[in-house]
């Protein structure tokens, strides 16, 4: 079927996954994203208007068949189980624009698939059958909410088969009992749709669930409108640290086969990278930027390899005017580089007040092991492929993830202002606020993602002679006691960040791990991560065996 495809005009971006939970073929048909299974029924001929929901027909099949065959079947389900096929139409496309939007749409990445997203729904129109789509989107939020996670979401009663097929049953399997926010499908044999679902996604996902009935509560009072509830995720404005994983080939089919192992392994990543002690939180991003170069030299393709990229891609225009090349380097042959970059954001635990010395943080297990998945022996070609993972501080972050948006951090609302200004000792007055902004706003930003920024503070400057040091002196002593320090700066948190250290000092964002309590269950604040003390010592990210 993959050469069948291959060779029609209308798919673009054809990835076969051989080894996902359900195989599937990825493609743009025409424009549209289709995701292809494929199941081999024992049948001489399949009919015109065949219906899957006979159990029969699953037997004899293999697991992968099954689960294929579940696909439709679940679907065919659901749509018979809710009372109002038209008003659960509309309100899913309403979830589904609002998961995609706040980036929590993606079964490979440990959020929720589309038929994770459609059963929930399903589940409030049973339990609101004559409710209008939008109060059935209101109702959803708030009932996902405050859900007794891990009690499943279930549309019916879980039946038992003729088959001897695995049936979810946390009491019996205990990978059924570890699954964290458990949605089962209703067609036998009754699957978990979720179980991708790991600790952090699931803070992500509850975080957004908080934000939503909040927002759906004002828009039902008329104190908000729609647009707010979808806004774009502030994932690149909301961590100080992120991993960037690029994966890089030199074959356009090659590379749409290593970016689909890619992304449905980073899972396997985010979990790992859970088991680091230092680590609060990881989060991924649910979309990869991917770009195709012609590199001229060496040198270039070596960077793009490493995830340095240039600022203009293959198919942007005059690329080969506007490239200067040092005449010392050697001239290859021109090259084609096509690469992916995922992203993934790091909540690190502050360093106890009272610690002494370098805090440093052991990243190489968990990205060895995920890179031995990536490199698999029916994939990997190591001729023509490469594989990096880049520790980065929020301003190293290349413009094109901020979408055309100021790369400064967005305000955060006034209510959380105060209470910031609150928990600190003493709450700065709004014109020194405006005069730190400003100064943020200032700061030099990289333009892509070559910038290298150091990690572990600025460059070290010569050390000031007697005269120098007596005359810095005396200007203290003459500047009004409560001006902050020239290149320091107190966060809303009371520490001090160094404005001449590394990328991502100098944002005074004040955060907290205390719980947000607005009249719904507790559910810490994963919106302003946890600022690292001014010396934090440095990211030990060794790549052992990696291009």
């Amino acid at each position: 079927m993959h050469e069948l495809l291959k060779a029609r005009p209308e798919v673009e971006e054809l990835t076969p996954v051989h080894d996902a939970f359900v195989p599937v073929i990825k493609m743009q048909f025409g424009g549209v994203d289709i995701d292809l299974t494929f199941a081999s029924l024992q049948l001489p001929t399949i009919a015109e208007d065949l219906e899957l929901l006979d159990t029969n027909l699953l037997r004899n099949l293999d697991d992968a068949s099954i689960r294929s065959v579940n696909g439709s079947r679940v679907t065919d389900e659901i749509l018979r189980l809710v009372p109002n096929i038209p008003n659960f139409r509309l309100a899913l496309r309403c979830i589904k624009l609002w998961a995609k939007r706040r980036a929590v749409y993606s079964n490979a990445m440990g959020f929720f698939g589309g038929v994770a997203w459609a059963m929930p729904v399903a589940r409030v129109c049973q339990l609101y059958p004559n409710a209008c789509a939008g109060t059935i989107v209101a109702r959803f939020f708030r009932i996902m909410f405050n859900w007794k996670w891990p009690s499943p979401v279930l549309l019916k009663a879980i039946e038992d088969g003729p088959l001897q097929v695995r049936v979810w049953n946390p009491k019996l399997y205990a990978q059924d009992e570890a699954h964290k926010m458990p949605i089962i499908t209703p067609a036998y044999p009754s699957m978990c749709a979720t179980h991708n679902v790991s600790t952090s996604t699931k803070t992500i996902i509850m975080a957004e669930f908080k934000r939503g009935t909040e927002i759906t509560d004002r828009i039902m009072t008329k104190k908000a409108d729609w647009d707010e509830l979808f806004e774009k995720s502030d994932f690149f404005y909301r961590y100080r640290h992120y991993l960037q994983v690029n994966v890089t080939s030199e074959d356009e089919d090659d590379h749409h086969r290593l970016h689909g192992l890619a992304d449905a392994r980073i899972r396997h990543y985010i979990m790992k990278l859970e088991m680091t002690e230092q680590i609060v939180l990881a989060h991924p991003y649910i979309k990869s930027f991917d770009h195709k170069f012609v590199a001229t030299t060496d040198d270039e393709a070596r960077k793009i390899r490493q995830g340095i990229l240039p600022e203009t891609d293959a198919n942007s225009e005059g690329k080969a005017e506007t490239k200067t090349k040092p005449e010392a380097e050697a001239e290859t042959e021109q090259k084609k580089l096509f690469t992916s970059a995922f992203y993934i954001g790091l909540l690190i635990k502050e360093r106890p007040a009272n610690s002494n010395g370098k805090q440093r943080m052991d990243l190489s297990w968990a990205t060895q092991e995920y890179i031995k998945l990536i490199k698999v022996p029916d994939l990997w070609k190591e001729e023509s492929m490469s594989m990096t993972v880049r520790f980065l501080r929020g301003p190293q972050l290349p413009d094109e993830v901020f979408d055309g948006q100021p790369r400064s951090r967005k305000h955060r609302s006034s209510k959380r202002r105060q209470n910031d200004g609150a928990a600190s000792d003493g709450q700065q007055s709004a014109s020194e606020q405006q005069s730190k902004k400003s100064k943020v706003a200032s700061a030099t930003v990289p333009s892509t993602s070559g910038f290298n920024a150091p990690q572990n503070g600025a460059e070290k400057k010569p050390a000031p002679t007697a005269e120098a040091s007596k005359a810095a002196s005396n200007e203290a002593s003459t500047s009004s006691p409560g001006a902050p320090k020239p290149d320091t700066e107190q966060d809303g948190a009371g520490s001090t960040v160094s404005r001449s250290g590394a990328a991502g000092a100098g944002t005074s964002v004040a955060t907290s791990q205390k719980p947000l309590t607005s009249g719904l269950a507790t559910l810490p604040t994963i919106a302003a991560p946890v600022p690292p003390a001014t010396k934090t010592g440095g990211i030990k990210l060794k790549l052992a065996g990696s291009s």
